[in-house]
């Protein structure tokens, strides 16, 4: 059932991201010297499709809002928003070669970062080359961000930040929790993610009785998962992207695996896991960058987190998750650094985002000398009733950790 429901859900997803990408390609009816192209390379083909649909829903509502205020001011004039997309099949190499095609063929004035770590400490490399200003909306791996550039720029914040809140609610609420089993996505942020659970995890007494990785495109884990069940560990930790995490999850249910604690990430952040994974889901726990239920005051074109939420709701008939909210918020920082300095310079706009320190419908972002912003405190959440209930941090607190996931 999880199979069937998850191939559906991937082939409406891939539909629906390539019928909006034609049409953000051919929106804008404005003169050339009148438009700011960005360029937005994705994995709108491939196992990453219903990632890259989620980045595409956040940056056609900003160019939606921005267009409807008129466009970007740029020194007193107002330039409209148009969002060049282009698809490289789930192939981080193909995504370097799109990358470099937009800038030197399509003419983009500025990029936003392809998805995931992998993808975009790779292309990095050519936004660097042309001096080119990038925002990337889903990459939180520090290895992407140790290479010295100056023209990347990230709004996710390091891998621990998720870890050491979840794995220290896991200590205060479980104490019986002694052992932890690691499967990661052999990819560099579900990898660098497990690392740092692994780091956590040892940092709080908690036992790494097995770490593993698991091949991209593995489709039967029996092996592993049986493995892992005959060391009885209490927590199981599992990272990869959604197609991955349903499929483990299902396998998991197949071998009646039970633990008394499993987190998956990414995954469970997505409501499409949620009703995907039904029943099997619950009590799953997990963490993210943001949640609808943040609270903030922003300076940006969005204002209130709640209206940004109001504004996703009335466009897409759902709550907005992470991904989706990030996408947003990176065309929403070009914006805002444009206006500021009244210019479409990149060199300029690359200094005013390097100094930036404001309040957006996201939350606070400053950004740290290698680029990642470092002004966030993630929210760690479980899978309560089919829906995600924040634990962390107390400000947005929802509801109380429960333990066993069957």
């Amino acid at each position: 059932m999880v199979q069937s429901r998850l191939a559906r859900y991937a082939r409406i997803s891939g539909s629906l991201l390539i019928a909006v990408a034609g049409l953000a390609g051919s929106a804008s009816l404005a003169s050339a010297e009148d438009v700011i192209r960005f360029g937005a390379p994705l994995p709108i083909t491939g196992p990453l499709a219903p990632e890259a649909v989620k980045q595409q829903m956040g940056y056609n509502l900003w160019a939606e809002e921005a267009n409807k205020a008129g466009g970007i001011n740029v020194g007193g004039r107002k330039y409209k928003v148009e969002i060049v997309y282009a698809d490289y099949q789930s192939n981080t190499p193909r995504s370097v070669q799109t990358t470099e095609q937009m800038i030197t063929q399509d003419k983009i004035n500025f990029m936003f970062g392809p998805f995931g770590s992998g993808a975009a400490k790779a292309a990095s490399t050519i936004s660097e080359k042309y001096k080119m200003p990038t925002i990337a909306a889903s990459a939180s791996s520090s290895q992407v961000y140790d290479q010295g550039y100056k023209y990347l720029f990230g709004t996710f914040t390091p891998n621990d930040t998720l870890t050491t809140p979840l794995t220290q609610i896991i200590k205060a609420k479980a104490p019986e929790v002694k052992k932890v089993a690691i499967l990661a996505r052999n990819d560099l942020f579900p990898l660098a993610i497990a690392q740092e659970m692994e780091k956590s995890a040892k940092a709080n007494g908690i036992e790494v009785a097995y770490f593993e990785k698991y091949a991209i495109n593995t489709l039967d884990h029996s092996g592993t998962l049986s493995q892992i069940k005959s060391l009885a560990p209490q927590w199981i930790f599992v990272t990869g992207y959604t197609n991955d995490l349903l499929l483990i999850r299902k396998q998991m249910v197949d071998q009646q695996m039970k633990a008394a604690v499993v987190t998956m990430i990414a995954g469970p952040a997505y409501q499409e896991f949620i009703e995907a994974a039904g029943q099997s889901a619950e009590n799953i726990s997990s963490a993210s960058w943001w949640h609808p239920a943040e609270q903030y005051a922003g300076k940006d074109i969005f204002g209130q987190t709640s209206n940004f939420v109001k504004l996703f709701r009335a466009k897409y008939n759902s709550d907005p998750d992470y991904a989706q909210a990030s996408a947003a918020l990176c065309g929403a920082l070009f914006q805002m650094a444009i206006e500021k300095v009244g210019s479409l310079d990149r060199e300029k706009v690359r200094d005013e985002l390097a100094k930036m320190d404001v309040v957006t419908f996201f939350g606070p972002v400053r950004f740290g000398a290698n680029g990642q912003i470092n002004s966030l405190e993630p929210p760690v959440f479980q899978i309560q009733n089919q829906k995600a209930v924040v634990l962390f941090p107390d400000a947005i607190k929802q509801g109380e950790f429960k333990l066993g996931v069957n």
